[in-house]
């Protein structure tokens, strides 16, 4: 009888095992959760998860496919090359693996400067020579000793290849009206030679082992308050040099290829440059694309901007081209404060009256956070941060404009310093892919903020960001299967579920 009553107990659990297995395979959903937290998680795989009472219900929509991504990233400058080269050997491939590598971020779009800008150690110009109209003395030497070697050991670390685009600051000043590196317009009579330029820097980096994959027309054609390098265009102005000029010459040199994207800067003025570069057939010919920056707040994401500009060019690229929290020294080893609200952008002080209210402040994940979910939800295919890595002065570049990078070194004692921000901005480019899409989601609570995008292998990234105090319990749904997981307070999530 005790052999019996212990082989009927077995066959008991072996029938309900097999009904807990046939249950979850047939209503459940397999997800992988991974958080950062203000709590101390640092893109940590999650098993256990806190209790929380509200309850919050999301409903992937896969068959709504939007916007295609193009990819995450952050820029190579001249501060933040000079900066690797005076660090080990060591630490340089510890922060280098930490962005292009498989196992790190996975950085898939990235941006760099044709000669100077305010992140650069010293005012420079490929065109050095005055007058030179067929750029003949034109040269790339000042990148070979710290941008370009940056780029290619990137380029060795990274499996899957990134895209890289270059931004202007500024012409030589011998092309300006006002020959100086900081403000003035582009001569008429240099129009030719200026395109020129752009074909030119992308052989000579080709010359180099690196492909381009395009270019911005200007960084920042509205000017930045007469600091640094800069060039100014009207919507119009930019539109002409594109269309007669830009455009023509890359594709007269066999680079028709090359992204053009327009504009450049903050977004409250988007619809003026979208409205001039896609006027009509003529005009759009070869712009592929808008970039942004998102300088003009440090909580709003301008939805109604960014879905104009769609609206306008649906067909075309739009991407965050620079964003980084600026006006503030480095907070070195305390990852507390980047998740206080204690930081304060160049508006809180320099904003006029009527946009002070645009600029309160902010805690810096929350902002990186807040706006890239922001983006994908209203269009935006790509989303590059500036600088990828800074000292504990915010620097270094010859303006003293200091801002904070994801990665802070002291190059004197050879330390590293991964910030929140690093793995707030791989929480999105390490698990959403490009060329994977974006897809629709139905959310019950507008205090969470939430994304989702498929993968060009069948994969589901869906990434939520918990700014609040408390928890939150999330019902995930996906074609009538469910999976139930909770949220900590001050938090942001990516949850994979695999391919089927």
């Amino acid at each position: 009888m005790k052999f019996l009553k212990i082989n009927i107990i077995c066959l008991f659990l072996v029938v309900m095992s097999c009904k807990e297995t046939n249950k979850q395979a047939n209503n459940d959903l397999q997800i992988d959760v991974y958080e950062t937290s203000a709590k101390g998680n640092k893109l940590t795989k999650l098993t256990n998860f806190v209790e929380a009472d509200s309850l919050v219900t999301i409903t992937l929509n896969p068959e709504q496919k939007l916007q295609t991504i193009t990819g995450f990233g952050g820029a190579f400058t001249e501060s933040s090359a000079f900066l690797l080269n005076k660090l080990s050997k060591e630490n340089r491939k510890k922060i280098i693996d930490a962005y292009f590598s498989e196992e790190g971020a996975h950085y898939s779009l990235t941006r760099t400067h044709m000669n100077s800008c305010d992140f650069s150690v010293s005012n420079y110009s490929y065109a050095p020579v005055e007058g030179d109209k067929n750029l003949d003395h034109f040269t790339i030497e000042e990148d070979k000793d710290d941008l370009i070697p940056f780029i290619k050991e990137a380029m060795a670390a990274s499996k899957d290849g990134f895209k890289i685009f270059g931004s202007p600051w500024t012409a030589a000043p011998w092309m300006k009206d006002n020959n100086k590196w900081v403000g003035g317009k582009l001569l008429p009579e240099y129009y030719d030679t200026w395109a020129l330029f752009f074909s030119k820097y992308a052989d000579a980096y080709k010359a180099e082992g690196i492909d381009i994959w395009g270019f911005t027309v200007e960084n920042e054609p509205l000017g930045n308050g007469n600091n640094w390098e800069s060039m100014h265009y009207t919507p119009d102005e930019m539109t002409n040099f594109v269309q007669n000029y830009l455009g023509p010459k890359l594709e007269a040199d066999g680079k028709g290829e090359l992204k053009i994207l327009g504009y450049d800067q903050n977004r409250e003025h988007l619809k003026e440059w979208v409205d001039s570069q896609f006027k009509n057939e003529e005009t759009s010919k070869y712009f592929d694309g808008t970039a942004i920056h998102w300088y003009a707040s440090t909580f709003e994401v301008f939805p109604e901007e960014l879905q104009y500009a769609h609206n306008k060019a649906p067909n075309k690229l739009l991407i965050q081209s620079e964003a980084c929290v600026d006006a503030e020294i480095p907070v070195w080893e305390d990852d507390a404060w980047y998740w206080k609200k204690e930081a304060t952008d160049w508006g809180w002080d320099w904003a006029p009256e009527k946009d002070k209210h645009l600029h309160p402040k902010y805690a810096p994940v929350n902002r990186y956070a807040r706006d890239i979910i922001g983006c994908l939800n209203n269009w935006v295919d790509g989303w590059v941060d500036w600088n990828m890595v800074l000292d504990t002065k915010g620097g270094p570049n010859w303006f003293k404009n200091w801002c904070i990078a994801p990665v802070i070194v002291n190059p004197d004692t050879d330390e590293v310093y991964f910030t929140p921000l690093y793995h707030t901005m791989a929480h999105f480019s390490k698990y959403i892919r490009p060329e994977a899409k974006v897809i629709g989601l139905q959310n019950s609570d507008d205090k969470l903020m939430a994304t989702a995008a498929q993968n060009p292998d069948g994969s589901i990234a869906i990434v939520l960001f918990n700014e609040l105090q408390i928890p939150k319990s999330i019902s995930l749904s996906l074609n009538k299967k469910k999976v139930e997981f909770s949220i900590d307070a001050q938090a942001i999530q990516t949850i994979v579920i695999p391919k089927s």
